[in-house]
């Protein structure tokens, strides 16, 4: 492969090294006082980069190029040791891989058989368990919740419980209290609810009842508020967020509100033939929970929303173009830095966060391999 050089758009930035044409498999790491590692899936070109950001400036050095199957969600478990990719063509598996704490590097542990076609992938919040959202059938129009054991030294255990959900199930993950497993079903317009026992890994099969949402906005994503009071919901079809209270004793949400994450103007198009759709994407919460972003797709646009904690509830504070299509972003642990990935454009764009305002600022643009989809930002000691 010809070698393939950084667009820089910050040229006070320090010399980023990109040599495609090098094996980063055989070189001596860069650096090995561990820090801000990046983590990026490319569906298309079959493989995760793994990146080191520079503390105070953001800039990011390449360390390595893993080669996977179509790999697109990926999950970091809470002890920072492991990093799992859902790989999405036959056979289905899981990718497990160990991650140096020093140098940021993966080693591949090996493939466990998935259930299905993972779109997403969670950890309960011990570890213990693997959550996959699957949609096995377009016929069957159902989603399914699968659960797998995680094994003492990191591997996934290929013994699946499952409980099926509303159609196109596209997220599932932990509430904080690790009682209650939901998931967002995009053709059901629900938010999914099933009690979970963290000492046993299952799944009560009788659901809670669902927290239905106004039909045709499709709910895709969800985040918790770092207090934990408040869930967080980018909806696909029309770009909307939805607001929700939540109560940990029950796994009760309330939703509190409804605001537009497309820009003034805009009008959803058809996608590719699949119908009307501004193409909500992703959404994250800086650490300090001040800020909400939220990638569309359909406009090439982040919504900012500043955060009420005292109440959840978001005021909007701009719109900033992203690279085609932002699909996936990640925010750094320290809050400073946003990095999204254009699956279209295949690159990787920093952004620096003014904490004041949540404005992003474009500061750097890194070339990736094809469909770059999924981002991890990792903080190792």
């Amino acid at each position: 492969m010809p070698a393939q050089q950084p667009k820089n758009t910050d040229k006070r930035r320090e010399r980023y090294e990109w040599e495609r044409g090098r094996d980063y498999n055989r070189m001596e790491p860069l650096v090995s006082t561990g820090g801000t590692f990046v983590y990026v899936s490319q569906h298309a070109s079959r493989q995760i980069s793994v990146l080191q950001m520079e503390p105070e400036t953001g800039a990011l050095t390449h360390i390595q190029d893993v080669p996977t199957g179509r790999v697109q969600p990926m999950a970091v478990s809470p002890d920072q040791r492991f990093l799992y990719a859902s790989l999405r063509e036959e056979p289905f598996s899981i990718a497990n891989f160990a991650i140096d704490r020093a140098t940021g590097r993966l080693s591949h542990l090996g493939d466990t058989p998935g259930y299905e076609s993972m779109v997403n992938i969670a950890l309960d919040r011990t570890g213990r368990y693997l959550f996959g959202a699957n949609n096995p059938s377009k016929v069957l129009r159902t989603g399914i919740i699968s659960v797998a054991p995680v094994g003492p030294q990191g591997f996934v255990q290929a013994s699946y419980d499952i409980v099926r959900t509303p159609p196109k199930l596209h997220s599932v993950q932990p509430d904080p209290t690790n009682r209650f497993i939901l998931g967002a079903s995009c053709d059901g317009n629900a938010i999914v609810r099933y009690a979970f026992d963290p000492i046993t890994g299952t799944l009560d099969l009788d659901p809670l009842s669902p927290i239905l949402v106004e039909p045709g906005r499709g709910p895709r994503h969800m985040r918790f508020h770092p207090n934990n009071r408040y869930l967080y919901v980018v909806n696909e079809y029309d770009a909307s967020v939805c607001a929700f209270r939540y109560n940990p004793h029950s796994g009760m949400l309330a939703e509190i509100q409804v605001i537009d994450a497309k820009p003034e103007g805009y009008e959803p198009g058809d996608r590719r033939g699949k119908g009307i759709s501004a193409a909500g994407a992703d959404l994250h919460l800086t650490p300090d929970g001040r800020w909400l972003y939220v990638s569309v797709r359909g406009s090439l646009t982040m919504a900012v929303f500043a955060v009420d904690h005292s109440c959840g509830l978001l005021k909007a504070a701009g719109h900033f173009p992203m690279p085609a299509e932002p699909r996936g972003f990640g925010i750094d642990p320290s809050g400073r830095f946003l990095f999204a990935a254009g699956d279209v454009s295949s690159n990787l764009i920093a952004h620096r966060i003014n904490p004041v305002t949540g404005a992003l600022t474009q500061i750097a643009e890194y070339a990736l391999g094809d469909g770059p989809n999924w981002v991890e930002c990792v903080r190792l000691p």
